[in-house]
This record gives C-alpha cells, structure tokens and sequence, in this order.
C-alpha cells in the first residue's frame, strides 16, 4: 500500500529526530513533530484499510443481491404459499389479496405473544422507499432479525396465515437497509 511507504518514512525520520535529540543537536519540537508526522501517516494507512473494508462490503452486498436476483429469478413463477430460502433472505408468497389494513391481526398475535408494541419501522411508504423508487404502500417493516426468536415466532405466525412477507438477514444495496421483515407483497420499483 502506498501509505504504508510513508509510515515507515515517518517512523525512520522519528527514530532519527530522537537520536538527534539525546545528542543535543534539535530541540523538542521537532520530535514531537516528527511524531505528529507519524501519527498522521499511520491514520492514513488505518482510513485506507478501513475504506477497503468498507468497499470489500459493498462487493459483497452486491454479490448478495446478486445470488438473490439468480435465486428468484428461477422462482419467478412461485406457487401461492410457497417458500423461498436463501443465505441472505426468505421469501413467503402467501395466499392472496393481503392488505396493510389487516395489519392490526399481527400486532395483536405481537403483543399477545411478547407483550410488548411490534416494532414497527415502516408502516405504508417511508421516505428510503420514496428514494429507492420502491411502491411499498401496501407493506410495513418490522424491526426485528429474522433469525431471532421473535422474529421466527413472527414469521410461523404469517406463514400459517398465508400473510406474504420477505425477511432479510442483512442490508442489500437498493433493497434492505439491514436485518427485517418486510410483511406484505414484494416492493416493486416505479
């Protein structure tokens, strides 16, 4: 990594500032600018990795979606209740004409089975949806981890109630901004 030059300079320049220093020949300041110098060069390196990580992420988020598009794509014709599994989400088609009015039926298996609110994040469009260009009116996000116990319990209870939903395990660029349930008919672009 180019940085990593620069760091190596930095630090020779800093042993060589100290030495200089013990033997009288700069003052302080120059040391500790030497050291600053250092510090400034190793911060780079640590960005850089850190936006390789980052971008390394985003590869893989996209070769998430990627191998999720594959996958549906040879389930476009899913058959009314049929479930569809893959590292990064599920897929539950559902029965027919669910409707974001009947919503009021999960919230109360919710809070009857955990007594507590469901964690609505999205109820109808929000703004991420308008951004993305997703019609996510007939739909709501539930905060909830797929795999979690809640969200297991969640999903048992849409399925056995031909409810659609598709849970995502984690962010898909342009699709999930992390883990949730999505309950209700696929958001399709506009």
């Amino acid at each position: 990594m180019f940085y990593e030059a620069d760091v190596k300079r930095a630090e020779e320049k800093l042993a060589t500032s100290q030495k200089l220093l013990a033997e009288g020949l700069i003052p302080k300041a120059q040391v500790e600018e030497s050291r600053r110098a250092l510090t400034a060069a190793q911060q780079k390196v640590a960005d850089t990795r850190r936006q390789m990580s980052g971008a390394d992420d985003q590869i893989a988020a996209v070769l998430v979606e990627q191998a999720a598009g594959e996958q549906l794509a040879k389930n476009l014709n899913l058959a009314k209740q049929r479930l569809v599994r893959t590292s990064s989400f599920i897929r539950f088609n559902g029965g027919p004409g669910w409707k974001l009015s009947e919503a009021y039926k999960i919230q109360r298996f919710f809070s009857d089975t955990f007594k507590r609110e469901l964690p609505i994040a999205v109820f109808g469009q929000g703004s991420i949806h308008d951004r993305w260009r997703l019609d996510h009116h007939n739909a709501m996000d539930i905060q909830l981890h797929p795999d979690s116990a809640e969200g297991q319990a969640l999903l048992n209870f849409l399925q056995r109630n031909g409810v659609p939903f598709s849970a995502f395990r984690s962010a898909i660029p342009g699709t999930a901004t992390g883990p949730h349930i999505h309950i209700g008919r696929p958001s399709h672009r506009y």
